[in-house]
């Protein structure tokens, strides 16, 4: 934890820190066996990082710490790789070949097509969260508790419907304590771990025979048990909220995000369809369809 701290307190060091030098290129960050990761390194893989991940994961020490212990392992494979020849047989040389000019024309595109900074402007920000208001509403969401009795198909008969009776019984007693009773009695172990708590669920999580039950309950009510094909579930509302629509700012982040990749998509492909209308393309369809490999007779 400690090197993940120092490499991000490194690479978000701003400018005009009072260190009387930037850290060296050289820094070691991680070593295996013979190899090393260098403060150069990791800054060579951030940079080649869309510019969301790239800030993404310089706030992120678990993130930076994965790169790190990627960038060692992958140097262990070169270095097996590098013992069998393994870039010189024909087809890796073809391959390699091809990923250069697929990473070269992609990285143009990228560039070439690359949106501006202070795209969008407010007024297109606003705009585009008028439009995305539906896609943007929040359904009214519960905070739920359940005791589950299963009906598994290899319990004894009789043997599911007593064990939620008595869990009824349980639940009757004055002073009833709900997540103590879903804690020793629910068969769903992981919200039986937690007293019973589901969690937050959204109307359009949850399972319709459920869900038509959930609005004539108050908060803290306990449900009838719901009979699912699983088995029963005895319900408990720890808490509502209801729809919403998020506010501008709420969602500003995602929605610039969204925009801009976009923007970019749209500049992309407005390039490449005038370059293709300056540089028309021919194929051979005749020569193309005799390397289509025909089906197989069954």
């Amino acid at each position: 934890m400690k090197a993940h701290l120092l490499l991000m307190s490194l690479l978000l060091l701003p400018a005009g820190s009072l260190l009387a030098a930037p850290p060296a290129d050289d820094l070691i960050l991680g070593s295996v066996a013979t190899h090393q990761v260098q403060f150069k390194d990791i800054r060579a893989s951030l940079a080649a990082l869309p510019k969301y991940e790239r800030e993404t994961a310089m706030q992120d020490p678990a993130l930076l710490g994965q790169m790190v212990r990627s960038l060692l392992v992958q140097k262990l494979v070169l270095e097996r790789a590098a013992k069998e020849n393994w870039e010189q047989s024909p087809e890796i040389t073809a391959y390699v070949a091809r990923m250069r000019e697929t990473a070269i024309s992609e990285s143009y595109l990228q560039s070439t097509c690359a949106v501006p900074e202070t795209y969008p402007g407010q007024e297109e920000l606003a705009a585009a969260y008028e439009i995305s208001k539906p896609a943007l509403l929040v359904p009214r969401s519960y905070r739920l508790a359940q005791i589950f009795i299963s009906n598994a198909k290899d319990a004894k008969p009789g043997e599911p419907e007593k064990k939620l009776d008595e869990v009824r019984k349980m639940l009757a007693k004055p002073g009833a304590d709900f997540p103590a009773i879903a804690t020793a009695h629910s068969q769903e172990t992981n919200s039986a771990s937690r007293g019973g708590e589901i969690g937050w669920l959204t109307e359009n999580q949850i399972q319709p025979a459920i869900l038509s039950r959930l609005p004539a309950l108050s908060l803290n009510a306990i449900s009838e048990p719901v009979r699912l094909e699983d088995g029963w579930h005895i319900l408990k509302v720890l808490d509502v909220r209801e729809s919403f629509t998020p506010t501008l700012d709420q969602v500003r982040p995602r929605l610039v995000s969204q925009m801009r990749a976009e923007k970019a998509r749209a500049n992309t492909q407005a390039y490449l369809a005038e370059l293709v209308r300056d540089n028309p393309v021919a194929v051979n369809e005749v020569a193309v369809s005799q390397l289509a490999t025909p089906p197989t007779k069954k």
